[in-house]
């Protein structure tokens, strides 16, 4: 008899202690996955979420999303630590991704379907997403250039990346209508030149644009943005009606995909901020005068493959020209 009332007691302790369990924690992706469904935009930062991982190679963990991230001491490119490489920001038609590192270059995932697909890139393949998948694929190569309008300073005939900053803070937030992946460099220094640079970069629901924000604490000479340049791939240059805009462009067979696959790529910029345009080393550049105060600027890209997407080189053109019209009116293309 107390044999059986012992074994009652233990059953009945064994189950109240399993109902107590604290159920298993969702993945990183599974609350992505139950966050963005609905999402008209997404910027996201993911960073290996234990210390297992190995630099020098893809493995090691898990990710795990954050809203912000100070780069640790040390970090470069390749090191694995950040999923993709640097955050990433979408919608429905084109997602990008920044090198969060001394490269600070943008790149394009191009898009065939017009649901949100950041949260599943990287997650168990460093390379995969190099590759064709039935979401897209990364399109561009980037290179030692600036991608597509990402920034830099312009000296000595060439474009100085971010190989010195003291401290750089990335940050990402979802808002109601738009995403913005923010980034904070502190002490970026280039030649006799040491400022403080404060970078937005917003996405929209609707088209393909990136709205580019840029704050410097010191007035300095040639800050700068582009396109990477292909061989045979000719730029294409053009001033708004009242010339308070203009834009530099590219289209034709220049992505990683295949030697047939079109991208059109551009940079709207205010005339009045810029100094002149004219070529790199590795870019089509844009080239401001010296700020302290916020200078703005838009790129878009255009992948043939894009659901719906622009297929021909006169209606990429036809579409920036209407966007120009646009900034050339509003001042915006966001409103």
């Amino acid at each position: 008899m107390k044999k059986i009332v012992f074994t009652l007691i233990s059953l009945t302790t064994l189950l109240i202690a399993c109902n107590e369990q604290p159920k298993k924690e969702t993945t990183t992706t599974e609350k992505q996955q139950t966050n963005t469904k609905n999402s008209p935009t997404y910027a996201e930062l993911s960073i290996r979420a234990g210390k297992d991982w190995e630099p020098k190679k893809f493995g090691g963990g898990a990710f795990k999303n954050v809203d912000s991230l100070q780069l640790p001491e040390g970090h470069s490119d390749h090191a694995y630590y950040i999923r993709y490489e640097g955050p990433g920001w979408e919608n429905s038609q084109v997602g990008y991704r920044l090198y969060l590192d001394w490269r600070n270059a943008i790149d394009i995932f191009g898009k065939k379907v017009d649901s949100i697909v950041l949260p599943y890139v990287g997650q168990d393949d460093y390379e995969r997403y190099h590759h064709e998948a039935p979401w897209g694929q990364d399109i561009l190569k980037a290179g030692k250039s600036l991608g597509i309008g990402s920034f830099g300073r312009f000296m000595n005939d060439t474009v100085a990346h971010f190989k010195n900053v003291d401290k750089t803070v990335c940050y990402v937030k979802n808002d109601t209508g738009k995403s913005t992946v923010s980034i904070s460099y502190t002490g970026w220094h280039t030649g006799e030149v040491s400022t403080d640079l404060e970078a937005n970069l917003t996405i929209y629901p609707e088209d393909r644009f990136t709205k580019t924000e840029i704050t410097s604490s010191e007035a300095f000479e040639g800050f700068c943005t582009g396109i990477v340049k292909f061989k045979d791939i000719p730029l294409k240059e053009k001033k708004s009606a009242k010339g308070t805009w203009g834009y530099i462009a590219t289209y034709g067979t220049q992505t990683l995909v295949s030697d047939t696959d079109k991208l059109g790529m551009a940079v709207f910029y205010k005339t009045a901020e810029v100094a002149t345009t004219q070529e790199g080393p590795h870019d089509h550049l844009v080239i401001f005068k010296p700020f302290t105060n916020t200078i703005t600027y838009y790129f878009t890209a255009a992948w043939e493959q894009e659901l719906n997407g622009i297929t021909t080189e006169e209606d990429f053109y036809a579409y920036l020209d209407k966007k120009l019209e646009t900034l050339d009116v509003t001042g915006a293309l966001n409103k």
